[in-house]
């Protein structure tokens, strides 16, 4: 079962005191690269959290984000009183004001607010890190989803191809019966005598270079290939996409030696759903 590397995630816990949003976002990527955000209070378990991502999701662009909202009554952010009334009874002494004004200007000098930090609770973390586990469950199960789609598009896309070679292979010998009146049309308006004999070794030979038998067998073989892979449990789009360049390689093949114009057409047409699963190959996990 292949899976997409575009994914999306999101869960909410909702502690006494706050608010905890968590979101995983993923898009396509050769290896694992992995962003990170979250408040400086859970910074030191960055490091797990991403080992347990690269464990899960393995590879892609991914985005992990830890936002928190306080909801309760509690806050960091005290203001310092004793400095505060020493600074407005310094101000009385340089103006005379309202002590609403003073106030004003006295919270604004340094040290009149403090913002104490907080510790980490263990058991508030174990929660967090379960539902951070939510999240990346959900992610998963997005790019699960997404595979499903493009396998039934690659399932889709080999089965046109299939159906192409084996029109080409329906098609060849009268390509190689059209190649052979060519030649002998060719000879006869040169109006000389030549050794018959001679002439169809020569044949044999210039015919056995537009040969494509090995061509049409590796390519149906990487074509079979190519859905037992589909059909694995595994999610492999690496793999995929090394079978996929075989495949362009023997079509390619078959183009350049076809000499041929309804088979090249063919080949032309083989060459655009193969181009349509690489696209669609560098999604695939």
């Amino acid at each position: 079962m292949i899976q997409s590397m575009t994914g999306y995630g999101k869960s909410v816990l909702q502690l006494p005191s706050k608010k905890i949003s968590i979101e995983v976002k993923s898009l396509n990527s050769k290896n694992l690269d992995l962003n990170t955000r979250m408040p400086s209070l859970y910074r030191e378990k960055e490091l797990g959290i991403r080992k347990l991502i690269a464990s899960k999701l393995e590879r892609g662009k991914v985005d992990f984000s830890l936002y928190m909202e306080i909801t309760g009554e509690e806050t960091s952010t005290q203001i310092n009183k004793t400095v505060v009334k020493q600074y407005i009874k310094q101000l009385k002494d340089v103006v005379d004001g309202d002590e609403t004004e003073l106030l004003k200007m006295a919270i604004r000098l340094p040290d009149a607010v403090t913002t104490e930090r907080d510790e980490m609770d263990e058991d508030e973390w174990d929660e967090i890190a379960a539902e951070i586990n939510t999240a990346l469950d959900k992610i998963q199960q997005y790019r699960l989803d997404e595979g499903k789609s493009l396998e039934s598009e690659f399932f889709d896309r080999v089965k046109n191809i299939a159906d192409l070679l084996d029109e080409i292979i329906a098609m060849d010998p009268e390509r190689i019966e059209g190649v052979r009146e060519r030649l002998h049309k060719g000879v006869a308006e040169l109006k000389e005598k030549v050794d018959e004999n001679r002439f169809e070794q020569e044949l044999v030979f210039y015919i056995e270079k537009f040969d494509i038998t090995e061509e049409k067998v590796r390519l149906k073989n990487h074509l079979e290939y190519f859905v037992s892979a589909l059909n694995s449990d595994d999610s492999n789009g690496k793999k995929l996409g090394f079978i996929s360049q075989e495949m362009g390689r023997e079509i390619n093949t078959i183009g350049s030696k076809s000499n041929y114009a309804p088979m090249q057409k063919l080949v032309v047409q083989m060459k655009d759903e193969l181009e349509k699963i690489k696209e669609q190959l560098l999604n695939v996990l």
